[in-house]
Parts: structure tokens; sequence; C-alpha cells
């Protein structure tokens, strides 16, 4: 069964919100205009006309979207989104998603690179809260980095890491035996930023997803990396998001846990 964290209202105090007025102010709240962006951020799915409750999920599938229907909402506000750039054609799973979808009323709204960066409720922000991270700034374009409290051995940061998210973390030690201080955060697939963090001093970099390519540049540059799992890293956005549409406008919502092990 879906992993589901609810936070229900009762019944007879449920608010019913205009669509239009709750995409209006998600749009402004993530300033999804200011990015350039491979998701097409925002309303993807136009479901029902009001807005009762909502489900937050990382990612849009059959699955998801099945729960989220099967837990009354009528708005699911995701980080990963049916469209990415390109048009897709309908079919296959593509047909069914959006199928679904339609046929139950649900709106979708997507958020991507906007919810990796927001200042407040965005993954790496969040991530950067949890940690502690002391001095944080933007970094990567889209992530945190600043200082612990002190300093960590990699394994014992390691582990912390792995408290926070529930996933082993994958640990390459680059730094040679030095331990975790300045810290770079860049949730999801940040190993693309390797030589990025060791130009900026740090010396370790915390994402999710490791690519091969980028194997042999932490070692050679003298950077720990720690890969969380690209699933686990972004599971922060989506539900501070959806507790600040709670706060917002009252609307109940619940988390969609459906953990994919990347």
């Amino acid at each position: 069964m879906t992993e589901i964290d609810s936070f229900p209202i009762a019944e007879g105090k449920r608010p019913a919100v205009p669509l239009t007025e709750l995409t209006a102010w998600l749009d402004s709240y993530l300033k999804v205009a200011d990015f350039k962006d491979w998701s097409n951020n925002g309303l993807q799915v136009e479901g029902n006309s009001s807005v009762t409750r909502i489900a937050a999920s990382v990612d849009t599938s059959v699955r998801s979207i099945e729960d989220a229907v099967a837990s009354g909402a009528n708005l699911m506000v995701v980080h990963h989104g049916l469209f990415w750039n390109k048009p897709l054609m309908v079919t296959g799973p593509h047909r069914r998603r959006l199928q679904a979808a339609l046929d139950a009323g649900l709106s979708i709204y997507a958020a991507h690179l906007p919810l990796d960066a927001h200042p407040e409720i965005g993954n790496n922000a969040m991530i950067a809260s949890a940690l502690s991270l002391q001095n944080a700034q933007p970094a990567f374009g889209i992530g945190q980095m600043g200082e612990l409290p002190y300093e960590l051995s990699l394994q014992d940061f390691a582990e912390r890491v792995q408290k926070l998210t529930g996933e082993i973390c994958l640990v390459h030690g680059g730094g040679g035996g030095t331990g975790v201080h300045k810290l770079g955060v860049v949730s999801g697939s940040g190993a693309e930023f390797i030589a990025e963090a060791a130009r900026l001093g740090l010396d370790t970099l915390l994402t999710g997803e490791p690519e091969h390519k980028h194997f042999h540049d932490a070692f050679e540059l003298g950077l720990n990396v720690v890969y969380a799992g690209h699933y686990e890293t972004e599971v922060f956005g989506v539900r501070a998001l959806a507790a600040r549409l709670e706060e917002q406008f009252g609307l109940p919502w619940q988390f969609l846990h459906l953990p994919t092990g990347l």
C-alpha cells in the first residue's frame, strides 16, 4: 500500500477554492515564469473548477493518480509532471495517465526547477534547514551551500543523511579522508555539479542520483560525494508546498509516498 501522510480537516469545514485562483497563487509563489526548464511547469491537466483536497507526489504515474483520486483529492501537486518540452503522443502509459486524471476531474500541477530552487519550501532549502546548514546561500542554480555547525566524519554525515531520508546512501570518499564541513546540496540529479562544488571550495556534495560519466571527477578533484537517492531528496518540496497551500487556503492534503529506490 502507498504510505500516506494525512492532515485532514473536518468534512463540514472543508473549503472550496477556485482552481484558477489556486494556480495563479502557485505560479506567483513559485515564480515559475523565472525558470528556463525542460519541464512544462504549472497547470498541466485541468480538472474540476474548484479544489477541496490536495494530494502531493514526487512523480506522476498511473499509481499516483489512482491513489490521489482514491484519497478524494481533486488537485495533485507534483515535482515530476507529465509533460517535458516536446509533445508526447497520447498513447500507452501516457494515455492511461491522462485518461485516469481527466475521468476523475483531477487537476495536475507540476513544479520542477521552481520547487528545487525555492528559498523557503524548495527541496534544497528544506534539506539545508534539516541539516542545520549555517550561512546557507544559493548555489548551482537550484541548490544551496553552507557550513555544518561542526565537522563530521564522512561516515557520520552519511548516517545523518540516511536518518533524514530513510535511504541508504552511496558514498564516494573523493576527499581522501577529509571530514564534512563545507557542504553543497543539490536534490535529484546533481552529479554534474561536482566540478563546480570543488571550485567553490566545498569538501562535500550531497545530491541524489549518480552518473557514471562523473564517477572519476570526485576522486580526481578531491571532493566527497554523498548520493542519497533522486526520489528521497525530492520528497521535501512537495510536502512543504502542500503544507503551505493548507496554510494559505485551508485545504487538507496528503503525501503519496511511492519510492522508486533510485
